[in-house]
């Protein structure tokens, strides 16, 4: 080989050990730049902007929160979404920054949770953010520790250790707007109860100061359990809240149970429910009797009208509360009475058996 090969030969083998060494610290440069990068760039800046937000799993569950002219509503229920809940989630993919880097292997994105959503296996969720000029779609993955999580950009390699901790739910019904209505117990002058099985009966009282509600009619010779006895009952539709909501049947179902309340100043919301299952389910109806209350009434009735809302069992249970539950158990025989009885029964059995045996 001639000297000259040799030389040109060195000097490549040199040019390469040379590019190797600074591809090699161009890697570690952007790596000390990625740390604290934005995950989603643009989108802090376009918050405001973002009209559509769908979550989505592997096993098909999914919500979309669409936000129009009157606010934020989750598509599949065709009901308000919690504007505050939705927008704490936009805050936080738009500040979504680096930690670190992590896997680039798909083989080991299980492990993360950041594997595509198209498995029914797959544990993360897909997360898709559209404004009219811009979309963004990330892989949220498991936590890690209380302040970070691990998250990949759709269709890119690169897995990421990235904080803040985001928090999502593709459960339509995680993103309602849970408020359904506030009637405060000392607003209430009278419940009248038909539950779909036993006796109805009213709690009432005269004036607002009266503490505790008086229960008519009481069944003749039994007594309140306690003079407040029926204050569980005025209270139950203080903060009442929904866990999820649909359309309501198109025929109501006459075994429901019904219950009103009625307030001091001529609200009356009437409220009719069922169990299916295990699920409470309530319609509701408002009305007005006063004009003060007359705006209020036509508000709510309109947020009601054409809905089926399930609430919590407690709740449920406040608002038909049946009239046995109020009232002092029935005193129990004593237990020589017991034994007495049961000796009379004994020896009327023997007897008659004698009888029969003379016969």
């Amino acid at each position: 080989m001639s000297a000259r090969r040799v030389a040109w030969l060195l000097v490549a083998g040199l040019a390469v050990i040379g590019i190797a060494i600074w591809l090699s610290s161009r890697r570690h440069l952007e790596r000390d730049m990625a740390a604290g990068a934005l995950v989603l760039p643009g989108l802090e800046q376009n918050v405001n902007t973002v009209t559509t937000v769908t979550l989505h799993k592997g096993d098909d569950t999914h919500a979309t929160l669409r936000k129009d002219g009157s606010g934020w509503n989750v598509a599949e229920r065709a009901w308000p979404a919690d504007v505050g809940k939705v927008r704490k989630l936009l805050l936080n993919l738009g500040a979504l920054n680096i930690v670190e880097e992590k896997t680039r292997l798909p083989a080991n994105y299980p492990e993360l949770g950041v594997e595509d959503v198209t498995s029914p296996k797959a544990t993360g969720t897909r997360v898709e953010v559209a404004a009219p000029a811009h979309s963004w779609a990330l892989i949220v993955g498991k936590p890690s520790g209380a302040k970070s999580g691990y998250v990949r950009v759709a269709n890119a390699p690169q897995s990421l250790l990235a904080a803040p901790l985001l928090t999502v739910d593709a459960d339509p019904k995680g993103w309602l707007d849970h408020g359904l209505v506030d009637v405060g117990v000392e607003r209430v002058r009278e419940v009248e109860e038909h539950p779909a099985e036993g006796p109805a009966f009213s709690a009432t009282r005269e004036k607002k100061e009266q503490t505790n509600f008086a229960i008519a009619p009481l069944p003749k010779g039994r007594q309140l359990s306690s003079p407040g006895a029926a204050d569980g009952i005025a209270a139950a539709l203080s903060a009442l809240a929904l866990d999820d909501v649909h359309k309501a049947p198109a025929a109501a179902d006459a075994a429901r149970s019904r219950a009103v309340f009625r307030t001091f100043d001529g609200l009356e919301v009437e409220l009719a429910g069922r169990k299916d299952g295990t699920h409470p389910l309530l319609m509701l109806s408002v009305r007005s009797t006063a004009p003060d209350t007359a705006a209020e009434a036509n508000k709510l009735e309109l947020r009601f009208r054409g809905w089926e809302f399930e609430i919590p069992d407690y709740k449920y249970a406040a608002i038909f509360t049946p009239l046995e539950q109020l009232l002092q158990p029935l005193p129990t025989p004593a237990k020589k009475d017991k034994e007495a009885s049961a000796k009379k029964t004994a020896a009327a059995h023997a007897n008659g058996k004698s009888a029969a045996s003379a016969n």
